[in-house]
């Protein structure tokens, strides 16, 4: 098969879009010898993708083409062009933002959530039309849609009017190797500035979808009524809304102890991981939610929100909560921060459960996927 992926929405690598992206291509790179693979990626980008080496074949994307409206534009006049040229049989967008309506061959798009339908202000008015109207007409005009977990492909069915039934619902997965408890419990700290026990939360700085002002305040409450040395590190680039996550964190009496990491490069993602006593994720909202899923396979037990697809991927092997209760959280993070018992016991569980997401399988059933999609168009 010629196979087209375009990687232009990773936003330099720091989102959750590029970590899908990153292990579909590592996952596809076993079967490069099978299958012609090509990835569209903007210049600044292409030494994120130096782990393919001569495996793939690289287009490179002219950074003018970078921005969000322009970037629709190349997509729809300029990327059709190309696959046309190359004699693609199918191209891969693994965003919703960047779906094509003409057809140069078998299109596949991955839906990763329609938080526009359930978080109110996530985006800005122009963006939520976008992904509540536009995008929804576009979705139609897929060959083959893959949702990466039930939830989304029920959202898919409810707002898109796609049943779940022409959707292929394939998992995000995780590099085992990467992510796995410390050898002989060495943790490295990389340089942070977490000499205390600390809770961890990986997600970019955005108000309100990933809560963290809720999260501070329970932070505030858990430290006034313990007085707990436990500290709050919070791993992220700045995105929509983090100037009131910053307000409330400079405001809280306990500021000194609420970290700000910034960004987290991949390759020390998963230290921060391991050095954690709990991970907590109070997201109100996730088509699937990876990072408590890293943090279990890494050994950490983990808080977190139902809302979304979280309570389908966590199963009963974290300590759940309601992510707009303050009261739950506070108690929540009291009581992994107390019970060595509880922790332990979460531990366990989290690990096994972290076993169920694979991408050796993924890259085998996306492939399949792709092959049943082009054998339909041929006929």
């Amino acid at each position: 098969m010629k196979i087209g992926i375009t990687t232009t929405v990773i936003q330099r690598g720091k989102t959750g879009v590029a970590q899908y992206v990153f292990a579909l291509t590592q996952a596809l790179m076993a079967h490069a010898h099978e299958h012609e693979i090509t990835l569209f990626v903007l210049e600044e980008d292409v030494p994120l993708f130096a782990f393919v080496g001569d495996k793939i074949r690289i287009v490179t994307v002219a950074e003018k083409w970078r921005g969000a409206v322009k970037n629709i534009l190349w997509h729809q006049f300029v990327l059709p062009r190309i696959a046309k040229k190359l004699q693609l049989d199918v191209l891969h967008v693994p965003s919703y933002r960047r779906m094509l309506w003409r057809k140069p061959c078998v299109l596949v798009s991955t839906i990763h959530d329609l938080a526009p339908f359930h978080v109110q202000g996530k985006y800005d008015p122009l963006r939520m039309f976008y992904g509540r109207v536009i995008v929804k007409r576009l979705a139609r005009r897929q060959d083959g849609i893959i949702a990466i977990s039930t939830n989304t492909a029920q959202d898919i069915e409810r707002f898109f009017n796609i049943p779940v039934a022409k959707q292929k619902i394939i998992l995000n997965g995780l590099d085992h190797e990467r992510f796995k408890p410390a050898s002989e419990g060495a943790v490295t700290k990389n340089g942070w500035s977490l000499e205390q026990p600390y809770f961890l939360y990986v997600s970019r700085l955005e108000h309100p979808a990933k809560n963290h002002v809720r999260l501070i305040e329970a932070f505030n409450q858990f430290k006034a009524a313990t007085g707990s040395p436990w500290l709050l590190a919070l791993g992220g680039s700045d995105w929509h809304g983090a100037e009131f996550i910053h307000a409330a964190a400079k405001a809280s009496a306990y500021a000194q102890d609420i970290r700000f990491l910034g960004f987290v490069a991949d390759a020390t993602l998963p230290d921060l991981y391991r050095g954690a006593g709990a991970f907590v994720y109070p997201s109100l909202f996730e088509g699937f939610g990876l990072p408590p899923v890293e943090a279990m396979a890494c050994g950490t037990p983990v808080i977190s929100s139902t809302r979304g697809s979280l309570d389908e991927v966590v199963a009963d092997c974290a300590l759940r909560i309601n992510p707009e209760s303050i009261e739950e959280m506070t108690a929540a993070l009291t009581l992994l921060s107390t019970s060595e018992s509880a922790r332990r016991e979460l531990t366990a569980k989290g690990y096994t459960n972290a076993k169920r997401f694979d991408w050796d399988q993924n890259g085998l059933k996306v492939l399949e996927f792709y092959r049943l999609l082009i054998n339909s168009y041929k006929n």
